[in-house]
């Protein structure tokens, strides 16, 4: 199994604790989720129609400013788990570092997979993939570049997964074009990883494709009535994106005292090289506030950011020992 955050069962484990004492940082998910209220029974009693999913299409697109074709599936990871059988097997190649399901993936199904580090480096790939903004360095790509490139390779997927907050950087309003496909997660952003909703953006030959393989039913009737709920509520995402900008600084400054260095991040965690980042997650783990550490960088150390005062207060304080 690969490794990720959210792995609080480790950190009980090693450090004692139930997983609900814990303030987990480790993902990168908001810690102030879209408040849930209560959705009609029969989102749970029966199975979601079709006008359903459509309804949640429909939000999306508004949401995503695009009128391309999209599916709901389970997450974007469901996507990547789809995204080897959309062609027969070929040349994959990652811009590096980032999310590492994708390498995986791929390679389990036979793909030639190779990680590179610059976007020159994708040129003449049967499947080129990228992830802007990048987990876990926040690097971005200027959405032109990203267009420039696909003459150049076969399929080009960008995965925006944690460009919720920063909406100038998607290409999902240009996710028609033949060779594009964009995915999109729900569950950060908006705090409700729990949901298991992601969306597929694409042409109509790719989008249909991935839908036949999800299946009918490929996400829950209580996914589409929060998600619709949630993706347009304009009012909510707008007063999210500004206080999560705000406290993107907030850590930063309170981090500043420990001499790490910024690294860089997302409107929703910071990478910081920390020297001993093992060390540095072991003496949060002491407050119960857990980390992200990597690793093939001993240095690199993930924080996502915490929800309310009393979190902060407790990071502080771990911070402190």
């Amino acid at each position: 199994m690969l490794e990720h955050g959210g792995n609080l069962d480790l950190a009980v484990q090693r450090f004692g604790g139930r997983a609900q004492d814990w303030i987990d940082l480790s993902t990168g998910i908001n810690r102030q989720p879209y408040p849930v209220s209560e959705i009609e029974p029969r989102h749970w009693s029966a199975l979601p129609s079709r006008s359903d999913i459509e309804s949640l299409h429909q939000a999306a697109q508004q949401a995503y400013a695009t009128k391309a074709p999209i599916v709901a599936l389970g997450g974007a990871q469901a996507a990547i788990q789809l995204l080897p059988n959309l062609s027969s097997c070929g040349r994959a190649r990652i811009l590096a570092p980032t999310y590492s399901e994708y390498a995986a993936v791929l390679a389990a199904a036979a793909w030639d997979v190779a990680e590179v580090f610059d976007l020159e480096g994708l040129v003449g790939a049967d499947l080129a993939v990228v992830v802007n903004p990048n987990n876990p360095d926040g690097q971005r790509h200027d959405p032109n570049e990203l267009l420039a490139l696909m003459p150049r390779v076969g399929r080009l997927v960008v995965d925006e997964s944690f460009g919720d907050a920063v909406p100038d950087l998607s290409l999902a309003p240009e996710a028609k074009r033949p060779g594009l496909l964009i995915l999109r997660s729900f569950g950060k952003f908006y705090g409700l990883a729990g949901l298991r909703l992601g969306f597929a953006l694409g042409s109509e030959a790719d989008v249909a494709a991935l839908a036949a393989m999800a299946g009918p039913w490929p996400i829950s009737g209580a996914a589409i009535a929060i998600g619709r709920r949630a993706l347009l509520d304009r009012d909510w995402t707008k007063a999210t994106s500004m206080r999560l900008a705000r406290d993107g600084v907030r850590l930063d400054a309170e981090v500043r005292s420990q001499d790490w260095q910024l690294v860089g991040g997302t409107p929703l965690f910071r990478l910081y090289e920390a020297g001993d980042a093992r060390a540095a997650q072991e003496r949060l783990a002491r407050g119960q506030i857990w980390s992200r550490v990597f690793g093939q960088r001993p240095g690199w150390l993930r924080l996502g950011l915490p929800g309310n005062e009393t979190e902060w207060a407790r990071f502080a304080a771990a911070l402190s020992r």
